[in-house]
């Protein structure tokens, strides 16, 4: 580990480690100062104790007269935190942190849970810690990088993300609303907005890119399928590159179709092409590679070797010098591979070397350095003046050396590099300081400088600016000095297309077209590149117009604990955070009932960091309702906290419709499998008082149309957990099964939001093709693949319509459903490109006897079926057992009614089957099974004991 003390300092600081490979840690360590570039070194083990082993050196950014170490020189160290996340801790920002030597740090708490807190270096004592995020966070999840920070925290096994803007309050990261990550490393954090590479649920060695606005709350995909790989200590490692020097390019290395390829963009992604091979190889022979089959292709991987200059650099001291190694072809390989550099930011490209070697950049990046390589030693190093158009071969040590490394302080003006590594593999480690002052004649004079242009496929309009660079004239052998390289002239373009790009929840279509996702509530599509300085033109037109905002009713009420936990102890402090999704904060009244018959109230509320505390002084099962409440109207939330009661998942099992005043059979799924009594809490409608089961189905009759809301808790100990679903219930309803064209799977993440989405987007299509009422159509996808859905046709709202028709009038509708899905006239546009076609589901039965002689396999096969459906008859018969993948519709003649219900107490990503030649099943069902008929089903009576709540005690 070497660390230079700054641009103008001569003291380089070295910590060396041997690392046993059999004990698996760092055994002996060697601190070493130099204060003349590295010429002489002074070992400091006898000043922070001889059988002291460091094991990592910090300087502090905003101090460097200090040295911190991770581990103590045995004196004088302030205890800041015991449980400090291993390399979670984090450096103030100047001009963002109030105190210039305040601490950032990720520490876990007794109980294992992770937090976020702040303090001053000599004032960090545990009454002067703050916390800026109330709840606790995934462990190795803080970051503080410029002016964001993020943390990750998990609830119910799905991960949300926050993040603060300038050290304001902490706001939750917004990706599109099915990208469901399971990991997201940040890229970027440049010019006031975040680059994030996200992996999604359906994605396993690739990531997505996204960008964000300003807050760096709001992300829009930048690409798909960025290729992802394994570091040495199996870190990630995005190959992803972002060009240092000009703002806006970056390289990524995209998988197509199996096929990995390298891609540039200009505008911060929002338009990417392939890279132009050079014209001719390094002997000037031509290149005959003719786009898109053919291309060129970059390794960008940064090294993991601090001290190795990577397949891939770069300088801001350099812009628009990018070299890297790479292959021209089809795809990105690591064979056949050759050192590229290009000198316009990536527009055109030449082959310096035809093998890898490692490329330093020198003097400002006006000279480069270039060293083979390779396992074996080396004594030369080249040097270039000219880009790498002409290379001179110098000796840097007479004893041939296996280079471990070199440091390059590309700010350093005395043009001084160190190289080291072992004359032989048990020879001690041995450092040479190679001095390049001699090949350097004069310092660079006006004369010796040329401008060059930045064009983008010969667009000279770059992010909104036309730029003129000024560098070293091509074999000009002169020293540069500080401000030699850089932006000459930086003018305003007048804005395009391409300089805005779609904002959230929009996608593109074609070239410059906006769509809002079928997820999406649109507002405004289009957002201007973050950092891009275009003026006029296509601004006004693309640019989100200001207006009065008319307020907002409040909606999607939450109330949480700050832990996400459902229980509490009693006499301790239970804290909960409200959370609204829309209505205006400050002109909105809010009321916390805790239900033990006290409340509290607020009048133009304000989220509270810390939250909202209470003390429960006795146990029990508490109803905690909020109320919100403006001028434009009001929502509820209800969380049901039990003080004392522990299980991990639930899922409900409800009927998406029922019928009135017939039972209904409702069952809870509860992962992992608890050995034990599981206690179940049963909450229907507007109910106060749960019933309590020992098993894990229940029947209810609702006495009431509408949607009825089901809430159940399990209780296992002291951990508890609930599931709420919705059920329509209506006098009568038709239903049939729809399934869909193939491409969906493929898109399905298989999560209760998207199902619910997809429904909406398909009853829309409905409305629109037949012009049926949206409330007589209801649409529930069912778990599970390949995707499947039931389409319900329900009877009028409105009880004057209901009057006039009769359930005749649903055939009506039906045929007129049916017409359209059998015709494919119900389609829908999940995502550009992805055209999806809703079906029936057809069922159909073969004939069981066939009088050809000619086909008596067929026959035996019939007979076959025969016997095994018979036992399964039997068995159902037998052991008075629904099973869960089978449901019976029957049609039962009432007075004058006709009642039909969907699937009832079944597996909710279980196929139908109709059995329409069953005769009188009504009478057959009842006398054989023992079972109640509902609404022309057959189901199970239930036997479980059902009792109100007892006064509940501590456990």
């Amino acid at each position: 580990m070497v660390h230079w003390s700054g641009h103008n300092s001569s003291v380089i600081l070295i910590l060396t480690k041997l690392y046993d490979f059999n004990l698996g840690s760092v055994t002996e360590s060697s601190l070493w100062r130099s204060t003349d570039y590295g010429t002489t070194y002074e070992k400091l083990n006898d000043k922070v104790g001889l059988k002291t082993v460091l094991s990592y050196l910090y300087v502090n950014p905003t101090n460097k007269r200090k040295l911190y170490s991770s581990m103590d020189f045995g004196r004088r160290w302030q205890l800041m935190h015991e449980r400090i996340t291993p390399n979670r801790f984090y450096w103030s920002v100047a001009g963002l942190d109030k105190e210039a030597d305040l601490v950032h740090m990720e520490v876990r708490t007794a109980d294992g849970y992770a937090h976020y807190l702040t303090c001053r270096i000599q004032e960090c004592a545990e009454t002067t810690r703050s916390g800026p995020f109330a709840r606790s966070i995934d462990i190795s999840s803080l970051v503080v990088q410029d002016e964001y920070i993020f943390i990750q925290v998990t609830t119910g096994g799905r991960a949300s993300y926050y993040v603060s803007y300038r050290r304001e309050a902490f706001a939750q990261i917004k990706l599109p609303k099915y990208s469901l990550p399971k990991d997201m490393h940040i890229i970027s954090t440049d010019e006031n907005q975040v680059f994030a590479a996200v992996q999604e649920w359906n994605q396993n060695d690739t990531y997505n890119l996204y960008i964000s606005d300003t807050r760096g709350i709001y992300f829009t995909l930048a690409m798909e399928n960025i290729k992802s790989s394994r570091g040495l200590m199996g870190n990630i490692i995005i190959e992803l590159y972002e060009v240092a020097g000009i703002r806006g390019i970056f390289l990524a290395n995209k998988k197509v179709d199996d096929q990995v390829k390298t891609y540039i963009t200009y505008n911060k992604g929002r338009d990417w092409r392939l890279l132009q091979a050079p014209d001719v190889d390094l002997r000037g022979s031509p290149v005959h590679c003719l786009l898109p089959f053919c291309s060129l292709h970059l390794h960008l991987q940064i090294s993991e070797n601090p001290y190795s200059s990577g397949r891939i650099s770069s300088k801001e001291t350099a812009p628009g010098l990018v070299v890297a190694t790479g292959n021209i072809g089809p795809e990105l390989s690591y064979t056949d591979i050759g050192v590229f550099i290009s000198s316009d930011g990536g527009n055109t490209w030449r082959q310096i070397f035809d093998e890898e070697y490692n490329v330093w950049f020198l003097d400002w990046g006006g000279a480069l350095v270039a060293m083979k390589h390779t396992p074996l030693p080396v004594r030369h190093l080249w040097v270039s003046f000219d880009e790498g158009h002409s290379w001179d071969k110098y000796g840097f040590t007479s004893v041939p050396l296996f280079v471990d490394g070199a440091l390059v302080e590309a700010g350093v003006e005395t043009q001084i590099m160190t190289v080291f590594g072992h004359f032989s593999l048990r020879s001690e480690w041995q450092l040479v300081k190679v001095d390049y002052k001699s090949i350097f004649s004069r310092r660079c004079t006006k004369e010796d400088y040329q401008t060059w242009h930045l064009l983008n496929q010969g667009e000279p309009c770059v992010m909104g600016e036309r730029k003129i660079f000024k560098k070293r004239k091509p074999g000009a052998q002169c020293a540069l000095g500080r401000d030699s390289s850089g932006t000459v002239v930086s003018e305003p373009c007048v804005c395009a297309d391409w300089d805005f790009e779609c904002d959230y929840g929009y996608e593109r279509h074609g070239e410059s077209q906006c769509v809002p996702a079928f997820w999406y509530n649109p507002a405004s599509p289009y957002r201007r590149i973050v950092s891009n300085n275009c003026t006029d033109g296509l601004r006004e037109k693309y640019t989100a117009k200001a207006q009065m905002c008319p307020g907002k009713a409040p909606r999607g009420l939450h109330v949480v604990t700050t832990d996400g936990r459902l229980v509490a102890e009693q006499g301790h402090n239970a804290t909960f955070i409200i959370l609204m999704e829309e209505g205006d904060l400050q002109r909105t009244n809010i009321q916390l009932d805790f239900g033990d018959g006290i409340a509290v109230s607020y009048a133009n509320f304000s989220p509270i960091e810390d939250g909202i505390r209470h003390v429960y002084k006795s146990a029990g099962i508490f109803q905690v309702t909020a109320y919100a409440e403006n001028n434009l109207g009001s929502d509820t939330a209800v969380l049901f906290l039990h003080v004392v009661c522990p299980v991990e998942h639930v899922h409900l099992r409800v009927p998406f419709v029922a019928i009135r005043n017939k039972e209904v059979n409702i069952s809870a799924v509860v992962w992992p499998s608890q050995l034990g009594t599981l206690t179940y809490f049963w909450w229907f409608g507007n109910s106060t008082k749960p019933l309590i089961t020992l098993d894990s189905s229940i029947s209810f009759t609702f006495l009431a149309e509408g949607t009825n809301t089901i809430t159940v808790q399990v209780a296992a100990g002291n951990a508890l957990i609930q599931d709420t679903k919705d059920i329509a219930v209506h006098e009568y309803f038709q239903s049939q099964l729809l399934s869909f064209s193939p491409n969906l799977d493929y898109h399905n993440p298989d999560i209760p939001e998207w199902r619910q989405d997809i429904g909406n987007v398909i009853k829309r299509a409905l409305v629109k093709v037949t012009g049926v009422p949206e409330d007589q159509i209801l649409v529930a996808v069912f778990p599970g693949l390949p995707t499947s859905a039931e389409l319900f046709i329900l009877p009028p709202k409105n009880l004057t319509e209901r009057r006039k028709g009769n359930e005749e009038d649903l055939e009506q509708i039906v045929e007129m459903l049916f017409n359209a899905l059998n015709q494919n006239l119900v389609q829908f546009e999940l995502k550009p490109g992805v055209q999806v076609i809703v079906y029936v589901t057809q069922l159909t039965l073969a004939p069981l006897v066939d009088s050809s002689a000619g086909h008596s396999s067929s026959a035996m096969l019939m007979l076959l079926s025969v016997v095994f459906v018979g036992l399964a008859v039997f068995l159902i018969y037998k052991f008075k057992r629904k099973i869960p993948w089978i449901n019976i519709y029957a049609q039962v003649q009432h007075d004058k009614e006709q009642e039909m219900i969907g699937s009832v107490s079944q597996s909710e990503n279980a196929p139908k089957i109709t059995l329409s030649d069953f005769t009188e099943p009504e009478e057959l069902l009842d006398k054989e099974l023992d079972t109640r008929v509902i609404g022309g089903i057959a189901t199970i009576a239930n036997s479980e004991s059902t009792k109100e709540i007892p006064n509940c005690t501590s456990v």
